[in-house]
């Protein structure tokens, strides 16, 4: 009867530092967001570093960087996926590379999906508050949680193609299975003990050495005391 595999332990470190991140992004999030409204004007650009940096008030209806203006319900509904996806799969995470990645994307997630269930016009269409504008990177405008989701994506990107997996441990590729399994093939062979020896006529040849030193090997060697006649006349 198999045993049954036991569960892995839920890594308190790694979800500690996964609800950090989240907290962090999140609070910094709104509090910028609430001093945008509370502070700047609509549709009015302020500089901040010229034109490399402006402030820019907007509300936006749709996805990240003022994407898909219609279709606020769609983003709300993929944001709280986004977000359960997360919370369910918190348990298997060992790294902490992973628990402060995805960390990144559910604070990113919740600090939109707040806007969109909170904010004018209503629950769930509510319009997400936009304000940062780098014209020489993008005409569009986004938020500290954009940021951080796009941040969190690269990174995400990254640990996939150094095969990082949840647990921590690192995937072993083709190429280096093929090189694993060579060597343990090259132990395998040496380890194997050489055919037959020349001596392999029935009789064990001792450590010494020497065939003279088998059993039997002296009275092979020693004279007959009949001699090759008989016996001796006395």
């Amino acid at each position: 009867m198999d045993r049954p595999v036991p569960r892995a332990k839920v890594s308190a470190r790694a979800i500690a530092a996964l609800a950090f991140a989240a907290v962090v992004v999140v609070t910094l999030d709104q509090v910028t967001k609430a001093l945008v409204v509370a502070n700047l004007p609509e549709e009015v650009v302020v500089p901040v570093l010229g034109n490399a940096l402006q402030f820019l008030s907007v509300r936006n209806p749709g996805a990240a960087f003022s994407f898909a203006v219609n279709m606020t319900w769609v983003f709300s509904l993929i944001s709280a996926a986004v977000v359960v996806a997360i919370v369910v799969y918190a348990r298997r995470i060992r790294s902490m590379w992973w628990a402060i990645v995805l960390g990144m994307l559910l604070g990113g997630a919740l600090g939109n999906l707040s806007d969109r269930l909170f904010r004018e016009p209503g629950f769930g269409r509510g319009h997400v508050v936009d304000f940062i504008s780098t014209p020489w990177m993008m005409p569009a405008i986004y938020n500290v949680a954009d940021s951080f989701i796009c941040v969190s994506m690269v990174v995400f990107v990254l640990l996939v193609i150094l095969g990082v997996n949840l647990d921590g441990t690192r995937a072993v590729s083709e190429k280096q299975q093929r090189a694993m399994t060579e060597v343990s093939a090259t132990d395998v062979a040496g380890s194997v003990p050489a055919g037959p020896d020349a001596t392999a006529s029935g009789a064990a040849v001792p450590e010494s050495g020497t065939a003279s030193d088998a059993p039997g090997a002296s009275r092979a060697s020693r004279p007959s005391a009949d001699g090759p006649l008989g016996p001796d006349p006395k």
